[in-house]
């Protein structure tokens, strides 16, 4: 019996500190959504991880973005949180930012350190997407990769021809987007802009030497004095496609779309 009792005692000593944590988590997350800053401060202060996340994989980092709690921001960033944390959509706070057209919260993130690319949808390709102007500038001036591809092979510009956004197209062409590469649905950005009705953007995409995903050049390459391999033939036929992608894995719009409240017109696609 003395020997039960022990280990009845011993278990509960363990759980103590996990439902202490667990509580001060929820404590964390409820003062952090009231918009009580004072109390986040105290809690970091008291030894809660500046990293700590969500259920979503959300980080407080993120979640001050979400909250859009500039304050708040300052203070994980003041205490070193980290920059580049994922959440399970794959979002990172830089990202969220810059769909949500946060600017503010861009730079400082930016002058931080985030990471401006990345694999998949990028904070460029997201501010495209709902149509930030002055983010999507200021990210390219940052370094971002401006012909960078999303997971199916799309573009900021095939995304902002798509969703009408005039001023992200001009930016970007400014900035020498190149109109010409297709995604693994071989279409351009001219044919997301026609295809969504966008005339003005598929006018200054042909203004910009953009041409239809199917114009694709299939050229013979010069005789060759062997044939081409397995074929008999005496001259190679050489595609030379605008540009060429594997096929991968297909996300149709950013992750975020779903969170912010976008979602019933992202799931059109920016392809299908």
């Amino acid at each position: 019996m003395n020997k039960t009792l022990g280990y009845v005692l011993v278990a509960g000593a363990l759980m103590l500190p996990l439902a202490a944590s667990a509580g001060v988590y929820d404590d964390m997350l409820t003062a952090l959504r009231s918009g009580d800053n004072g109390a986040v401060v105290a809690l970091l202060d008291r030894g809660v991880d500046v990293n700590t996340v969500d259920r979503n994989g959300d980080t407080l980092l993120m979640l001050a973005v979400r909250e859009n709690n500039a304050e708040l921001l300052d203070q994980l960033l003041l205490r070193r949180a980290r920059l580049n944390s994922r959440n399970r959509n794959g979002d990172t706070a830089l990202r969220l930012a810059a769909f949500a057209g946060q600017e503010a919260f861009v730079h400082r993130l930016v002058e931080a350190g985030a990471a401006v690319n990345m694999y998949g949808w990028t904070p460029l390709a997201y501010a495209a997407y709902n149509g930030h102007a002055s983010i999507v500038d200021y990210l390219l001036k940052r370094g971002a990769e401006i012909d960078a591809r999303t997971e199916n092979g799309s573009t900021a510009l095939m995304v902002a021809a798509r969703n009408g956004h005039q001023a992200v197209v001009e930016v970007l062409l400014q900035h020498h987007a190149n109109p010409n590469l297709v995604n693994e649905n071989n279409d351009a950005a001219l044919d997301w802009a026609e295809r969504s009705g966008n005339t003005q953007i598929a006018a200054l995409l042909r203004a910009a030497g953009g041409h239809a995903g199917s114009a694709i050049v299939i050229e013979l390459a010069p005789h060759s004095t062997a044939p081409a391999m397995g074929t008999g033939a005496d001259a190679a036929p050489v595609v030379t496609p605008l540009a060429v992608e594997e096929n991968v894995a297909v996300k149709t719009e950013p992750a975020a779309a779903h969170t912010h409240g976008a979602g019933n017109d992202a799931k059109n696609g920016v392809a299908r």
